[in-house]
């Protein structure tokens, strides 16, 4: 799916009239184009699914490694920054990082191909807790594995610049996949590489 780009300047130039503006004033002539350009840009996410985004994803180095399904090793990026938008208010989701840890079986990613991941299934309207699925989905996929936990920090400015404005309120969300879910050690061991 291409974002169209012509019906969003159009939107956009009847919001600006709905707002009791006027589309033509100077300050506003290019918001129209403005905003269709940056909403390419912060929604490209939304052109791929997941497995697409995946296969985009998933050079892997594979030599002289020693990984298999008996490994405990993780494998953890943090403090990865994103942002992203709520799809209940269209409001920015932000001072977000994210941090993806996972166990390889076969294959071990790039990191600059986890933080892509991240990038990209982030710039969609999103929830935080369906950020952290997609990134678990795309993960298992890209690098194979079962074994994937996601843990997601943010401040949506649907709760700290309008209804109730809490500016300090943050979101803290967690998804684990495979043994991550099932094996409270490997959390454990989760939880203090994060504290480091």
């Amino acid at each position: 799916m291409a974002i169209d780009k012509d019906a969003i300047r159009e939107h956009i130039r009847g919001i600006l009239i709905a707002l009791g503006d006027d589309p033509d004033r100077e300050g506003l002539k290019e918001t129209p184009e403005r905003v269709a350009r940056m909403y390419e840009e912060v929604f490209e996410g939304m052109n791929y699914t997941n497995h697409e985004i995946a296969e985009m994803f998933n050079k892997s180095f594979e030599d002289d490694l020693d990984i298999g399904s008996d490994k405990k090793d993780i494998v953890l990026v943090k403090d990865i920054p994103i942002f992203s938008y709520c799809e209940h208010h269209i409001a920015l989701m932000y001072d977000m990082h994210i941090s993806v840890a996972y166990i390889p079986n076969s294959k071990v990613l790039g990191l600059s191909k986890i933080a892509r991941i991240c990038d990209m299934a982030s710039k969609r309207l999103q929830l935080q807790e369906r950020i952290g699925s997609d990134v678990a989905s795309i993960m298992m996929e890209a690098a194979e594995t079962e074994d994937v936990a996601v843990i997601i920090k943010g401040t949506h400015s649907c709760m700290s610049a309008r209804g109730i404005k809490k500016e300090s309120a943050s979101t803290v969300t967690t998804t684990y996949r495979g043994r991550f879910e099932k094996e409270p050690m490997l959390q454990n061991q989760l939880y203090m590489m994060l504290a480091q």
